[in-house]
């Protein structure tokens, strides 16, 4: 291959990779500025708070089983998990420090943003995504009534406000299901694993917990919103405006926890 071969090659990988990193760029632009829209109209009269309480049922209550069954069971595989681990060091007395630890700074926020992204952001794409294909926004938009403020806004605002309160039941939850199994199956005295617990928890683990909670809610119902309302193309269109919106979800979820666990201990 003569070297003007090599460099038309190198040229068309850079140009290629170029038109990646703007496509990318140009979502990212996309995304942050309908995100801006809508806090921005929101926040300005008129409001509904009567969507708002909706949302807040919709998001929060009725997600509290999923919530509440994977915090207990994910708690409890914790501690036999930690047990059988700590056993071969003789560290078993661990238990009660690392399943509170890990419940309330990473997993608690991470399950609940994972189950209530798979929940809430799909059912707001498809939601939103069939008022588009079917022109209900534009109808909407007819009569005067901004999409944005009825639709969008008060579906932010509840994640917002709904996910720290299921990673605050959620993480109690989590911590009862590890002491469950550590006091009845593991033989740990049930006073003495209540006073670690305690003594290895702080306000500071509670407070990151509940502002990654918030970033995650945020992150969930922006997706699904986005999503939704830019379908196109009928029923196929809502079929991957449902699927976009809960793997940019995933995604967003589990980037910003590793930023902010990285600003908090780094």
């Amino acid at each position: 291959m003569t070297v003007q071969a090599i460099g038309v090659a190198g040229i068309a990988f850079l140009a290629s990779v170029g038109r990646v990193l703007i496509a990318l760029l140009a979502g990212v632009g996309r995304v942050a500025r309908f995100g801006f829209q809508t806090i921005v109209r929101g926040l300005s009269p008129p409001y509904y708070p009567g969507r708002l309480l909706e949302q807040l049922l919709h998001i929060g209550w009725f997600s509290l089983p999923v919530v509440g069954l994977t915090a207990i069971f994910t708690g409890a595989a914790l501690a036999q998990q930690i047990y059988t681990a700590g056993s071969r060091f003789s560290a078993q007395s661990t238990v009660p420090a690392v399943v509170v630890i890990g419940i309330v700074r990473e997993l608690g926020p991470v399950l609940v943003g994972l189950m209530v992204a798979g929940r809430v952001s799909s059912s707001m794409a498809a939601e939103l995504g069939t008022m588009r294909v079917t022109e209900q926004m534009d109808a909407m938009t007819t009569l005067r009534t901004d999409p944005y403020r009825y639709l969008l806004a008060p579906r932010l605002f509840a994640a917002v406000i709904a996910l720290p309160l299921l990673v605050l039941v959620a993480n109690a939850i989590g911590i009862m299901g590890g002491y469950l199994l550590a006091v009845h199956k593991l033989g740990f005295n049930a006073a003495n694993y209540l006073t670690m617990t305690r003594k290895f928890i702080s306000a500071d683990d509670f407070e990151m917990a509940l502002a990654k909670a918030a970033v995650f809610g945020f992150f969930i119902a922006l997706m699904g919103c986005y999503h939704g309302y830019r379908t196109e193309g009928g029923a196929a269109g809502v079929g991957r405006a449902t699927t976009d919106a809960v793997v940019s979800a995933f995604i967003l979820i589990l980037s910003s926890n590793l930023i902010i666990t990285v600003i908090a201990f780094g």
